[in-house]
């Protein structure tokens, strides 16, 4: 075993425990969770492995986590633990949702638009579309770049990067799969104007009008949108708030229903905030191979997490080529860049072919700027101040609707993203708090909008992206028109 000799080893151990405290007090870890290996966090921190049996013995000495014996240090159960105090009591997580067991067209086209074009408008507090914050953007960064790159590059930028793409971009992104569990070549990756594009691609590439796919419940309206304009049916499967896609509930679906893929936000789905167990990952990529299903994997909030370290992606279980990967840098660079990309496995020609007849290429310059915006380190720097930010805004969000919001009230503990899924009591319809909300200057999503069968009645996603005064009156004002509907 490693020795730590340095003078500060208290501080070390003290200041790491202090750390996991807080996450654990954040829900970051719950009852249960296991805490990172003794040396995978010893090489995350960069201390020594003394230095961090010292940190668990202290936890485990105040109660808050035990060791297992061949297993590692868990999160102790609610009743074990003797966490600091909190000012405000934390409000339960919303119910595992159950939607209805039968595929079913979508038909949200009128509501989600106007509520998107209620995000266009100005004089509203912004709490509605899951927009990232724009002051927490590489802006200016990316400007410098883009205007290198025109004055220098003015050939290659006013070209055609036919698909699959702009390599030195692909390269980018097959670098940085590593860390998610992947390991993917330049050449296995197809750039798109954004993730809902590649989630499509990734659709047309193995449905056609009238498919079931299986979905969580609820899921981004986004994605709701594609299976509309598409023709297919969606077959809602309940989910966790933390833990994602019932497993069991998905085999029972399989062997009553023809489906013909599987689609599902795996890390920080939107609007739940779920990330699955890495051993579900596996487990969910096995089932779905054992059927010859393929599943489409949305990986777009993957990087912004609260934790130590990076959830992998169920694509990294894949050994048969049926899991569609697909991301982009919309939630964490720059939206108005829509630059995103998949990794569509044994359908990457037939995903090429529809790429170029849909919409031929990506923007050219765009896809250069990302490229050298993660190739010079700049990536990683501004992720971690987004991580640490988003983490700060989350929670004090969900401090105000412990405060403002009525008894009864429910709310997620996302471990990443920036979103967070309400539930409110059954006498609220969330469409009539939008209309009302809209009165008094706030913008909010209706629940009805995260599923293709109109439930989530009520239930609201707000965007937790974005914290300041206003927001925070902004969450008073709701909490009192939620009042006044049960009133």
């Amino acid at each position: 075993m490693l020795m730590d000799t340095s003078p500060t080893k208290d501080f070390l151990y003290e200041s790491l425990a202090a750390d996991l405290t807080g996450l654990i007090a954040s829900g970051t870890f719950r009852p249960g969770d296991r805490l990172p290996s003794v040396r995978r966090l010893s090489a995350q921190r960069k201390v020594s492995v003394s230095t961090i049996l010292q940190a668990y013995m202290l936890l485990e000495d105040r109660g808050l986590i035990e060791a297992r014996p061949q297993s590692g240090y868990y999160v102790r159960s609610a009743e074990g633990q003797r966490l600091p105090v909190s000012r405000h009591d934390p409000l339960p997580e919303p119910e595992i949702s159950s939607p209805e067991p039968d595929p079913a067209q979508v038909g949200l086209r009128e509501l989600v638009m106007h509520v998107l074009r209620d995000s266009e408008n100005p004089n509203l507090v912004q709490l509605g579309t899951a927009l990232p914050n724009r002051d927490l953007l590489p802006t200016k960064r990316l400007n410098r770049i883009v205007a290198t790159l025109a004055r220098e590059q003015e050939e290659q930028s006013n070209g055609y990067f036919f698909p699959p793409g702009y390599e030195p971009l692909r390269v980018q992104i097959a670098k940085r799969a590593i860390v998610a569990g992947c390991s993917l070549s330049p050449a296995d990756i197809v750039t798109t104007a954004g993730c809902l594009e590649a989630v499509e691609l990734c659709l047309r590439a193995v449905c056609q009008a009238g498919d079931i796919v299986a979905i969580e419940s609820p899921t981004y309206f986004g994605i709701l949108q594609s299976i509309e304009a598409l023709g297919l049916k969606a077959l809602e499967i309940p989910t966790h708030p933390r833990d994602g896609i019932s497993l069991g509930a998905l085999r029972f679906a399989l062997e009553h229903n023809p489906v013909r893929a599987c689609l599902v936000v795996s890390n920080f789905n939107n609007p739940l905030g779920s990330c699955m167990p890495e051993e579900a990952k596996r487990e969910l990529v096995d089932l779905l191979a054992a059927h010859e299903i393929p599943l489409i994997e949305d990986d777009i909030s993957g990087e912004i997490y609260f934790s130590e370290q990076r959830p992998i992606v169920a694509k990294a279980f894949d050994r048969k080529g049926l899991v569609l990967l697909c991301s982009s840098f919309s939630k964490d660079v720059c939206p108005g860049y829509r630059v995103g990309w998949t990794a569509p496995g044994r359908f990457k020609a037939t995903v090429e072919w529809l790429k170029f007849a849909s919409s031929g290429t990506t923007a050219s310059l765009p896809q250069m700027a990302v490229a050298e915006f993660i190739a010079c380190g700049s990536f990683d720097h501004h992720l971690r101040r987004l991580r640490r930010e988003y983490a700060f805004n989350v929670e004090q969000m969900t401090q105000a609707v412990v405060r403002c919001f009525p008894a009864g009230t429910r709310v997620t503990r996302p471990a990443g993203g920036f979103v967070l899924w309400v539930q409110l009591s059954e006498m609220v319809d969330s469409l009539d708090l939008y209309r009302q909300a809209l009165k008094v200057g706030v913008t909010l999503a209706p629940g009805y909008i995260f599923s293709a069968s109109n439930k989530y009645r009520n239930f609201i996603r707000l965007n937790a992206a974005v914290w300041s005064k206003e927001v925070e009156r902004a969450i008073g004002r709701l909490g009192e028109l939620v009042d006044q509907e049960i009133a």
